[in-house]
């Protein structure tokens, strides 16, 4: 079976209906269950926030979900009363080619801020799309690929590990998909991303486990620190595998599997960053408290100064310990030391001596970057991601209604 597979149960496509004119790029996704499925989410903290979080948010979590319904090229946000017709519209349209409850269907959209949606062309899309659901992989890929704006690629996951349950044991398969190039920041902010899994869970279950993926992945992921008015993660579970309710170490090993999907999601987000030349991972280590290593490394991935001097290789260490020094947490200089790719710049509030050239050829000619911020408060830590800014990236931006 493919590496990229549905887990049993769920069928999934991708069709063009018309919302991104007349371009013929896919723009209209399904990622259905063919039974009742536990469903959580987790949405944009933003409270500018779109018509179709404000319905979803409202039908999460539950025992009875069918669907999540998703169009690209128009974000249903900052519409009024409209936008909240139409995204229960979008549902009811779903809802009835399944033959389920309208509650029971979930709908994100992505795009341009502000604007209808054209709800003839996706009210005549949705039968069309729902006649062509499959369960195969490339029924997965026309998923991901319909879900897309400024993405380059599409970005889907699966892992999979045997399980046991009340039932006994089977393979329990866990899949995502999700898009995301800009207006990426934390604190649930940062992308579209369904979830499909065949294993057992109850809403309260699922919700919780949802959630601590959530903070640990897309809430570590920053392009320029735009938290988004559209942005949900939503996981549906239908049970197919035939485990029944997971046992306590098998709860543990699906954490964990969960975890691994959605952190290489948000990372793959990150190296298709609009523009992007650098994928930049932090790690804040010895911190009091989780909290306070979160503070630290989102202060150092959201400054632009330190974004712009790994764009041009430039090993400007200074502007990685001013960041740390601003964010709000106590700090002294002597409690901080700090290496660039492996490379030690500053080491107990001292700056050590090093190669200049070596360091900036250690950024310039590698795509992945490594900043380590080690501190002396305690044993947490984070791990957080971002990308360098670039002309490009303002390029993107500056045209991107125009």
């Amino acid at each position: 079976m493919s590496e990229l597979s549905l887990p049993l149960g769920f069928q999934t496509t991708g069709v063009a209906c018309g919302v991104r004119g007349d371009t013929g790029r896919l723009d209209l996704a399904l990622f259905v269950s063919d039974r009742p499925a536990t469903t959580a989410g987790v949405f944009t903290t933003n409270l500018v926030c779109g018509a179709p979080v404000k319905v979803s948010r409202e039908r999460v979590p539950r025992a009875t979900g069918r669907a999540i319904v998703i169009n690209a090229g128009n974000a249903n946000a900052c519409t009024g009363e409209r936008g909240i017709v139409d995204a229960r519209r979008m549902t009811e349209v779903v809802a009835k080619s399944l033959n389920c409850a309208a509650d029971d269907v979930l709908v994100c959209s992505t795009g341009v801020i502000g604007r209808f949606l054209p709800m003839d062309k996706l009210a005549a899309g949705v039968p069309r799309a729902v006649a062509s659901l499959a369960t195969s992989p490339a029924a997965f890929a026309l998923a991901a690929q319909a879900i897309m704006t400024t993405d380059t690629v599409p970005k889907q996951v699966t892992r999979s590990a045997d399980l046991r349950g009340s039932k006994g044991s089977a393979t329990v398969r866990i899949s995502g998909a999700c898009k995301g190039a800009a207006m990426i920041a934390p604190n649930m902010a940062t992308m579209l991303c369904a979830i499909m899994t065949d294993a057992e869970l109850t809403p309260a279950d699922a919700d919780t486990a949802l959630r601590a993926s959530v903070n640990q992945s897309f809430n570590c992921i920053s392009v320029e620190g735009h938290t988004s008015t559209s942005d949900s993660v939503i996981l549906l579970a239908n049970g197919a595998a035939g485990t029944g309710p997971l046992d306590t170490e098998s709860q543990k090993r699906f954490q964990t599997l969960l975890n691994e999907v959605c952190s290489e999601l948000a990372t793959l987000i990150i190296r298709d960053a609009e523009g992007a030349t650098h994928f930049i991972t932090i790690d804040v280590i010895g911190s009091r408290s989780r909290e306070e290593a979160f503070r630290i490394a989102k202060a150092i991935a959201d400054a632009p100064l330190v974004k712009t001097a790994i764009h041009g290789a430039d090993p400007n260490w200074g502007r990685i310990i001013s960041a740390a020094g601003y964010c709000g947490v106590p700090l002294r200089e002597e409690d901080m030391s700090l290496t660039i790719n492996g490379l030690g710049v500053y080491r107990d509030g001292a700056p050590l001596p090093f190669d200049p050239k070596q360091a900036s050829d250690l950024i310039r000619y590698q795509r992945d970057t490594d900043i380590v911020l080690t501190l002396k408060h305690g044993d947490a830590r984070v791990r957080y991601w971002t990308s360098d800014l670039t002309a490009e990236y303002v390029r993107l931006n500056s045209d991107y209604t125009t």
